[in-house]
């Protein structure tokens, strides 16, 4: 969307400090799937709750072609698909970090999440 924000990624920025809580799905505390699930709910449109559900009801775009509103799924330690995120346009994204123990930005420029990075997908 051009000089505007994505409407879910605005309702996201205003979730950023909520608590991180494995399972939760409100401003309680979200889990990283939870979070997705709830913006995109509160902006208007249902979708899965769990990360597997939401990478395989995407549709898959190149990282280069990703756009605000957009998911971005990561692989962390072993497991295949383990993590999701919203992109929020520049190489930042919006997360519930466990590492942080909160809703936060992250850069896709840090090292960590370019290596962990698996794919992007977008919600219709």
């Amino acid at each position: 969307m051009t000089n505007k924000t994505h409407p879910v990624v605005a309702i996201a920025e205003r979730l950023k400090g909520k608590p991180y809580l494995y399972g939760g799905v409100t401003p309680k505390g979200f889990d990283c799937s939870g979070l997705v699930h709830y913006v995109y709910l509160k902006a208007g449109k249902s979708i899965p709750r769990t990360t597997r559900d939401q990478y395989r009801t995407s549709q898959r775009l190149s990282i280069k072609n990703a756009q605000p509103g957009d998911l971005l799924f990561f692989k962390i330690n072993s497991r295949k698909l383990s993590h999701v995120g919203l992109y929020a346009g520049n190489g930042r994204f919006i997360h519930a970090s466990t590492k942080q123990n909160r809703v936060a930005a992250a850069s896709l420029d840090d090292p960590y999440w370019r290596k962990r990075l698996i794919g992007a997908g977008r919600i219709y």
